[in-house]
């Protein structure tokens, strides 16, 4: 479901009672199902299962907790839907279940950094998406720092961990790589990663971003979390500009509108996202 000929969107489902934006909605396995369904419909290629929250602050959930969300959820869109199945986890123990209820995907903020989930991956042989985080969920807004500037920090550590996959042989296709927007990172360090996303590519592996109705957006216009769609999507559309590959995001319609709009305006043969796509592969 991941497909390098044109950028996708990954639409989130948080079955969790704490999200940040959309905490307690989908806890019912109907309303999740429903939500989901409504997403492809409206054109997600991915749904993005996520068991446990990772919003500055989050309590951590323990394996069984975590397991008893998602994989009734997963089981139910493999068996109705017609999309890729994303787990976001950073447990093998649940990338595992996951995968064998029928998830597709892994999307670890921690990009693989728990003991056995390297080795998991591998064995598993599905894309997995690697985030950048400073600290973990309960500490990493507290004075995030960066010796050599944001840029430059995220991308060692994406390619450390980039390196550290290859060498348990994770397929470079099956790689995909993630900034963390929010995730320790200060509102103007956020901004300056958003302007320097093409500085992220990788021969052979993809980038995910998910910035929708995030706090860096929020804090900038002084507005609510049900207030950032506008710009979510323009942040959504420099992204794209830059030869982004997914798109995470909660608003999965009007996402798919403006990509419409880029797609329109640059096709796939000469525009920024053909470029990447050439240097990847």
């Amino acid at each position: 479901m991941i497909d390098a000929d044109y950028p996708q969107v990954m639409g989130i489902l948080n079955v969790t009672p704490d999200s940040f934006s959309d905490g307690g909605c989908y806890t019912d396995i109907q309303q999740a199902l429903k939500h989901a369904l409504k997403m492809q419909d409206e054109g997600a290629a991915i749904i993005d299962v996520g068991g446990e929250s990772t919003r500055p602050g989050a309590a951590a959930v323990s394996v069984d907790e975590e397991l008893q969300r998602v994989i009734p959820v997963i089981e139910k869109l493999a068996s109705e839907a017609d999309v890729g199945i994303s787990v976001d986890t950073s447990k093998p123990e649940v990338m595992r279940e996951a995968v064998n209820a029928g998830a597709t995907m892994v999307n670890d903020v921690t990009a693989l950094r728990q003991a056995d989930a390297l080795s998991t991956v591998a064995e598993l042989a599905v894309p997995v998406c690697l985030m950048h985080m400073l600290g973990e969920p309960r500490t990493m807004q507290d004075n995030p720092a960066y010796e050599d500037g944001v840029i430059n920090g995220v991308k060692k550590f994406l390619q450390q961990r980039i390196d550290a996959c290859r060498a348990s042989g994770i397929d470079s296709k099956n790689i995909i790589i993630d900034p963390g927007f929010g995730f320790g990172k200060t509102l103007e360090q956020n901004y300056q990663l958003l302007g320097s996303l093409s500085a992220f590519a990788e021969p052979g592996c993809k980038i995910m971003v998910g910035i929708s109705r995030k706090s860096m957006l929020g804090n900038l216009l002084g507005l609510p979390t049900e207030e950032r769609l506008p710009a979510s999507l323009a942040a959504a559309v420099i992204a794209l500009m830059q030869g982004v590959h997914i798109l995470r995001v909660h608003d999965v319609k009007e996402t798919m509108q403006a990509l419409a709009v880029y797609r329109a305006c640059y096709g796939f043969d000469n525009g920024p996202q053909a470029s990447l796509l050439r240097y990847s592969q």
